[in-house]
């Protein structure tokens, strides 16, 4: 089965689990309090759908569901779901039946409590959701960290770091005071936000002082090379058949020695090197520069002692040698501590995971509002993109569990035609006594409906020009 299927299977039992929960939510809450639910849809059905309960196939096979109050059914725009609420005013824009005497198993005949249920079951169903399959991860697989003082060759740091006061082989150990524990991607966040930052150098700890205002997160992170990586010898994973590497005898193991007449360490001194080539061609240059820049001196060493090979590498036209790096993982995996969790301790354990993961996404919504952040919002192609190219359940649950907080956050925010919005109209309705009329809850609606579909344009239009470009 080719990537593309691999990722776009799990990308689809991810919503699709997401969705139905969601909307769950919303219905076990309605369902509770009374209220008649008229639709339950995976799945947007504008003016057709793919499967429903009210069918006439489906009411001959199993007639005795012809009358249920409720149509179950899939959509054909995978944006989402709903749970159709009788009396009130949702994705449906049913304004008809709003124009009808209020029945008293309708939503707007219900207490303001019951009705804020309603409308958070679904945030309810994600968040916990989430920290169950967090618990549960910990449960069946544990956990693996790298603790900050395993990581003997240290760190190296691009150019912006390096005007911070970082230098390479620098290994933080604490920030603002407090310990670094272990290495994963939330020291970037800490990093991002800290006063001070303590490292280990040649043996002694040294303090920066970081910017006021902070560094920006997002360009920590999508700068090349990155604002620090850990230090990894320029060891190659493997060779890509047919690659430029092949064609001169690289192999797997081989340790790259020298690339464009600078001596090589580490993994970031190749990408520095590369990086200068990189910015050459963005300059702009001719088509006979542009040939050259395809030639690499490189001096390699394949595994098993071997001399030292001085090749002239001629790169393709993505300027790539087509080698894999070893990764940090591979390099320490020896350095990695496992911790195993029992049922009951997995579940404490779950939720305080969680909880952070919460708090550091919350925290990265500010960069949503600057023009990098508009920049990295993306649709299904960038979702799709997050589960790896092989199928693995660790790491789908993983990331399932990620998007369900996304979806928790999203969905809170009090822009109207989320949930959120809702939430809010009724949260004023408690304060003032008065709930708002329908007409404004039906422009309103409308609004935070184009507003969510100029979001997913955007996203989509993203993932267009990484797709192109």
């Amino acid at each position: 089965m080719s990537v593309f299927w691999i990722k776009a299977l799990q990308l689809i039992l991810c919503f699709a689990l997401l969705i139905v929960l969601h909307e769950g939510g919303h219905f076990f809450f309605a369902k509770l309090f009374g209220v008649r639910v008229e639709k339950f849809f995976m799945f947007f059905d504008w003016k057709f759908h793919l499967f429903s309960t009210k069918d006439k196939w489906f009411t001959r096979l199993f007639p005795k569901m012809k009358d249920n109050e409720t149509e179950y059914g899939v959509g054909w725009i995978p944006l989402g779901g709903y749970v159709k609420i009788a009396g009130m005013i949702d994705e449906s824009m049913d304004t008809e039946q709003m124009k009808q005497p209020v029945q008293p198993d309708e939503f707007r005949a219900k207490p303001v409590y019951q009705r804020f249920l309603i409308m958070v079951g679904g945030v309810l169903v994600n968040f916990l959701l989430a920290l169950f399959i967090y618990a549960m991860i910990l449960f069946a697989w544990g956990r693996d960290t790298l603790p900050m003082n395993h990581i003997s060759d240290g760190f190296a740091y691009n150019e912006m770091a390096e005007d911070l006061g970082f230098r390479d082989g620098d290994v933080p150990v604490k920030i603002d005071g407090e310990m670094i524990e272990a290495w994963d991607g939330s020291v970037y966040r800490a990093l991002s936000e800290a006063a001070t930052v303590t490292v280990l150098r040649d043996g002694a700890e040294v303090d920066i002082t970081m910017p006021e205002d902070g560094v920006n997160l997002l360009e920590m992170i999508e700068q090349d090379p990155r604002f620090l990586s850990v230090n990894v010898p320029a060891l190659v994973d493997s060779v890509l058949p047919g690659s430029p590497a092949a064609t001169v005898g690289m192999n797997k193991g081989a340790r790259i020695l020298e690339v464009d007449g600078t001596p090589v360490e580490w993994w970031g001194d190749f990408d520095a090197v590369m990086g200068r080539k990189a910015d050459v061609l963005a300059s702009g240059c001719s088509h006979a520069d542009s040939v050259k820049l395809r030639e690499l001196p490189i001096v390699f060493c394949n595994e098993g002692g071997a001399a030292p090979d001085t090749v002239v590498l001629q790169l393709n036209e993505q300027y790539m040698l087509g080698i894999v790096k070893t990764p940090y993982q591979y390099y320490y995996k020896d350095a990695y501590v496992h911790h195993d969790y029992s049922f009951w301790e997995s579940l404490p354990a779950g939720i305080a995971y969680g909880w952070e993961t919460l708090k550091g996404y919350v925290s990265d919504l500010k960069y949503v509002f600057t023009k990098k952040g508009a920049q990295s919002v993306g649709s299904f192609g960038t979702i799709g993109n997050l589960f790896p190219a092989v199928w693995d359940w660790q790491s789908f649950w993983n990331i399932t569990a990620f998007i369900s907080i996304i979806l928790a956050v999203m969905n809170i925010l009090p822009i109207p035609g989320l949930d959120g919005g809702h939430i809010f109209f009724l949260l004023v309705e408690a304060v003032t006594r008065r709930p708002p009329s329908e007409k404004f809850m039906e422009r309103a609606q409308m609004i935070g409906m184009i507003l969510l579909f100029a979001l997913m344009a955007l996203a989509l239009f993203n993932d267009a020009v990484k797709f192109l470009f």
